[in-house]
């Protein structure tokens, strides 16, 4: 799994995993790909929209916004 890179306008940011689309397999593979990359718990990110879908929507619960800004924009550029 890789998490890093952008796609389109505005910058969606690119994750790439290895997991079977069954079961939700990937919707967890790229919850955990997030976890590590913007350094979360898994437990305060959800997918919102587009659970069956490439693109995704997701949801990060933090109490520290500014530096999430700041790791998402590190990993845009990346």
């Amino acid at each position: 799994m890789s998490v890093g890179g952008a796609y389109g306008e505005p910058a969606a940011l690119i994750v790439a995993v290895h997991a079977q689309p069954v079961d939700g397999q990937v919707n967890t593979a790229v919850i955990a790909a997030l976890s590590s990359g913007l350094d979360v718990r898994k437990a305060d990110i959800s997918v919102v929209a587009g659970h069956t879908g490439r693109t995704k929507i997701i949801a990060i619960q933090t109490d520290d916004e500014i530096s999430l800004r700041e790791r998402i924009a590190v990993l845009l550029a990346s």
